[in-house]
């Protein structure tokens, strides 16, 4: 007891595959994040499930993950998580958003959120990073470049005020963004192994979300290219909870 306490604020249903291999899409963000001694919440958003407002004190920070829904969408649960993120950001609390999630907290600090007049964005893209990080972030000396899975066709058209692009690409112009020393959004999924998004490119080919020619260029691309997935672990953990300790999380 007395360890820190995050909630994953899940926006996605879970495949078959995810939840046979890894424990539905909240175990593949327990095994990028949580650490010994913490504890862990999962809060399905998506199916109107969220914490009430007298527990959100308890937490260190929370996490937004992907989701299939518009951020820019009406949708019940949408307009709830809206609420809820404003209320976390009065309160000063970490908050990290994947995808969808990045999508969703600029919306709600006001920003603007749309399709992206360049398509789908699928398969593993370079990111060019800032050096106007958090300040949990400056001082880890992470390669200028990092390699990240993209699965989006929507983007952040207009950041909102006072906010800061802090990692571009040659497709995507707010692929990273923070608000003060507790937001950042990240547009792709550090989450991912290659293995999780072939079999979403599979799903995408089977409901005609994209087009075979679309899907053969992006598992060529994830089989060859090197992912930084340890380095957007130690982004992430950092961020989180202001440190990281390469030893403590390999588990040594």
């Amino acid at each position: 007891m007395g360890g820190k306490r995050f909630g994953v604020l899940l926006c996605a249903e879970d495949s078959e595959y995810v939840k046979k291999k890894y424990g539905g899409y909240f175990g593949v963000f327990m095994r990028m994040l949580a650490e010994e001694g913490e504890t862990w919440d999962m809060y399905k958003v998506a199916s109107g499930e969220f914490p009430k407002d007298d527990e959100l004190g308890l937490y260190d920070g929370f996490v937004i993950t992907g989701s299939c829904t518009d951020a820019y969408g009406n949708d019940k649960w949408v307009h709830d998580l809206l609420t809820l993120l404003n209320k976390l950001y009065i309160m000063n609390k970490k908050t990290l958003g994947i995808c969808f999630g990045h999508q969703i907290l600029a919306r709600a600090l006001g920003g603007k959120v749309s399709r992206s007049p360049t398509g789908w964005d699928i398969g593993v893209r370079t990111i060019t990073m800032s050096p106007s990080l958090p300040v949990a972030l400056s001082s880890l000396q992470l390669p200028s470049k990092l390699s990240i899975i993209q699965c989006h066709r929507d983007e952040v058209q207009e950041l909102p005020p006072k906010a800061e692009v802090i990692g571009w690409s040659d497709k995507t112009g707010i692929e990273m963004f923070r608000y003060g020393n507790h937001i950042m959004g990240i547009q792709g999924h550090p989450e991912y192994s290659t293995d999780i998004l072939l079999q979403i490119i599979d799903r995408l080919i089977q409901r005609d979300f994209i087009m075979e020619a679309i899907a053969l260029e992006a598992r060529e691309k994830a089989e060859l290219w090197k992912l930084d997935m340890e380095a957007w672990k130690i982004l992430c953990i950092s961020f989180l909870k202001g440190h990281y300790d390469r030893n403590e999380i390999n588990g040594k």
